[in-house]
């Protein structure tokens, strides 16, 4: 739908006015559509046809107040039945689009609403979101403090026009680098490898609530493993179950998941944990970055506990690291990224903090 209102509704009246601006225009960064999760619940706050209009800083500059001006004055004021402006105002009004009195929409209205289209410039959207400065070469310790659910964000959603070179900046951003995969990889078995005998331990001390809790964190850990396992950026929590349920992976692990979390004793958690630790320590071989490393799991030191991995893992795919910067980072404690050593929300969306967290990895 944002596609078809840029075409047909924006896009017309920039040739118009502004026939010689070079732009970019597309959809990206915060929202649930962006990466095709939303539902008509979605439709109750920011949502509708929206563009994100890309200028280059010169035209923002010299024309961005007169570009924002006249979409304002003349874009409509319904696209396809729903409002072209949204959000802010905490009251909710209805209103029968045009042509169309029969099917009615809801939508955040006033005269104060924001304009559908957002003018900014490619710098100013990165900085915003992530920030980083594009100028900048992307050092490791830039993509450990950026927070998967804003690079899920960068490169999903789309791009509908690209005269300026959006798409090239969002190509540096499709995936990690190779070592520091590798670094994110070891990290992620680290924290398993760091909790794996404590679900039964905290059962078998007789606090299976305790123990619930455990073995939720490493449903949890198995399945942000899998996402790095096939190279996907984890969104945030609200979508993390529903885009899990997209990866290959999936087909195995979730019934095995949903086991875990309706167990209501360690016995039982420890039976269905095995089939899941098992199954990614297959994957895990399948990607040939390793040794082949045993599939089977053991007793944590002669205790009735059983664990994949004693340390295997890790120590494996941290010896596989080439790059001497990843190499010094992954000498420290492994802390791994922003999403491994922290869920803070306030942390994760506030793109201001990255200039402090940097200091992590020096």
């Amino acid at each position: 739908m944002s596609e078809s209102y840029y075409q047909e509704a924006v896009k017309p009246l920039l040739q118009s006015h502004f026939p010689a601006m070079q732009i970019s225009a597309g959809l990206l960064g915060d929202g649930s559509e962006i990466l095709g999760f939303d539902t008509e619940m979605s439709q109750d706050h920011d949502w509708g046809p929206r563009v994100m209009l890309f200028l280059t800083e010169s035209d923002q500059a010299k024309s961005g107040k007169q570009v924002a001006f006249m979409l304002q004055q003349e874009l409509p004021k319904t696209f396809h039945g729903f409002a072209t402006q949204f959000t802010t105002p905490n009251q909710i009004v209805e209103f029968r689009a045009e042509n169309q009195s029969s099917e009615m929409h809801t939508a955040k209205h006033s005269d104060a609403a924001s304009l559908s289209v957002e003018i900014l410039t490619e710098q100013k959207f990165f900085w915003q979101h992530i920030g980083f400065e594009l100028s900048e070469q992307i050092e490791p310790a830039d993509w450990l403090t950026f927070p998967e659910q804003k690079l899920a964000t960068i490169v999903g959603g789309r791009v509908f026009e690209d005269q300026i070179g959006l798409q090239a900046i969002r190509d540096r951003f499709a995936y990690y680098p190779k070592d520091v995969w590798l670094y994110l990889l070891a990290c992620q078995w680290t924290r398993i490898e760091q909790e794996e005998h404590l679900m039964g331990r905290a059962g078998y001390a007789g606090d299976e609530l305790g123990s619930a809790i455990i073995a939720a964190r490493l449903v949890r850990d198995l399945m942000r493993l899998c996402f790095l396992i096939e190279k996907q950026y984890a969104p945030y929590p609200k979508w993390f179950g529903t885009a899990f349920m997209r990866l290959q992976s999936a087909n195995t692990l979730a019934p095995l998941f949903r086991q875990i979390l309706a167990s209501s004793t360690w016995e039982d958690r420890q039976k269905w944990l095995t089939e899941a630790y098992e199954f990614v320590a297959e994957t895990h071989n399948e990607l040939k970055i390793t040794k082949v490393l045993p599939t089977s799991v053991r007793q944590f030191h002669g205790r009735p506990f059983s664990v994949i991995s004693m340390g295997d893992f890790s120590k494996a795919i941290f010896s596989q690291i080439q790059d001497p910067t990843v190499r010094k980072i992954s000498e420290k404690r492994p802390i791994g990224s922003i999403d491994q050593f922290s869920d803070s929300t306030d942390l994760i969306s506030d793109a201001a903090w990255r200039s402090t967290l940097k200091n992590l990895y020096v």
